[in-house]
């Protein structure tokens, strides 16, 4: 039976909503919608021994006339979806299962944080965001000169900053405080990242990831979100590397690789605190021949294995598999995915011992961060070119 290993079942809920990017060229709707689909291709339910909650089904595309300086696109459609979003959220984290959000693209958080806000204003308590992303999304009419795309503008959304009908749904704004969120994966030249640290949220840049390595990075935020009563993660696949991932909708160069993204994403969901995870941005319209789906899937399985399997983890009296018949992510020769190799950390703290990390195809770690050209992919996420 699915979820026997773990006391929160993984429950997959798919949330392929693209409504919250500009159209890629006119006439032309974003690929992001088609992300669930492309995942579950590769029996990402069955590896992750899943239950399967179904599918939120969002409002058509269609932003009409809509053009820069017109406000945010589909702002009502975006809206009413992530009303839609959180009544399906409610009962999967009321009934203790660990949802696994599919979309789509990032203006699903609304959908995400509104419903952890209700619950928070039910139980008394406050929820925490780990937001995982290749950019700050902190675009918004105090800091820019004209908004138009929730996927690109959302961590702002969800701390009331911004459009009253995407902020303030229920009366609830702010969804989730400044100071209980915590940033990772933005490049340093990042244009909002002066106002996040404005705000008063937390951030750690590639670099400084890399510096201070993933076990420490995600203990780090946990311990900054320790007095929540629990955190959501917000992953935005633009946090890799487009020489490792290209098919995504705003691609930065400077990201982290598969094997970090991994160690990351299970340290934190090792957190008995973590609520559940939401995946997003991955555009199967620069994956034609789906392989770049089945090395996400792969990242994805390992990177949540604390929720799928807990049985003692390798070199303890038995190793941890996944379930039968399902081939190990963390194998070498993956196709064009990452090599497994075990390499150690430079010079780690006494008091965290030794530390051993896998490559990520980005040659980390690195003395010094290595520009490596990726695909172009033009942005929907409304910025000013």
């Amino acid at each position: 039976m699915a979820g026997e290993r773990g006391a929160k079942p993984v429950t997959v809920l798919d949330a392929p909503s693209n409504l919250g990017l500009t159209p890629p060229t006119a006439g032309a709707v974003p690929g992001c919608a088609k992300a669930p689909g492309a995942l579950r291709d590769h029996d990402l339910l069955a590896r992750l021994d899943a239950h399967d909650a179904g599918c939120v089904v969002p409002p058509r595309y269609d932003p009409g006339e809509w053009a820069p300086g017109d406000g945010v696109n589909q702002a009502d459609q975006v809206a009413d979806y992530a009303v839609k979003l959180a009544e399906r959220l409610a009962p999967l984290l009321a009934d203790d299962a660990f949802p696994v959000l599919l979309g789509g693209d990032c203006s699903i958080l609304l959908g995400s944080a509104l419903a952890l806000r209700r619950r928070g204003a039910e139980d008394g308590a406050r929820y925490g965001l780990v937001f995982i992303d290749g950019h700050t999304d902190f675009r918004h009419p105090g800091n820019a000169d004209y908004v138009g795309a929730a996927g690109g503008e959302e961590l702002a959304l969800v701390t009331g900053r911004g459009d009253a009908r995407l902020t303030n749904i229920d009366g609830l704004k702010p969804y989730l405080r400044e100071s209980d969120i915590v940033v990772l994966g933005i490049r340093d030249d990042d244009a909002y990242r002066m106002d996040i640290t404005a705000a008063g949220i937390p951030h750690r840049t590639v670099p400084v990831l890399r510096a201070e390595g993933m076990p420490r990075t995600a203990a780090w935020a946990a311990s900054l979100l320790s007095d929540t009563a629990g955190f959501w993660v917000h992953l935005d696949t633009d946090v890799l590397d487009p020489t490792v991932l290209p098919a995504v909708d705003a691609p930065s160069d400077g990201g982290i690789g598969y094997g970090e993204l991994e160690h990351l994403l299970a340290d934190l969901v090792a957190v008995p605190g973590c609520l559940g995870i939401e995946v997003t941005v991955f555009d199967p319209d620069y994956d034609p021949d789906g392989s770049f789906a089945g090395e996400l899937v792969d990242a994805l399985v390992a990177g949540l294995r604390p929720r799928w399997d807990r049985r003692p983890a390798p070199g303890q009296p038995e190793a941890a598999a996944e379930p039968a018949g399902r081939s190990t992510p963390l194998a070498a020769g993956s196709g064009n995915r990452h090599a497994t190799i075990t390499v150690a950390l430079a010079a780690p703290p006494a008091a965290d011992g030794a530390v051993s990390r896998r490559s990520t195809g980005l040659g980390w770690p690195r003395d010094e961060p290595v520009a490596e050209p990726g695909i172009g992919v033009s942005s929907r996420l409304g910025w000013p070119e």
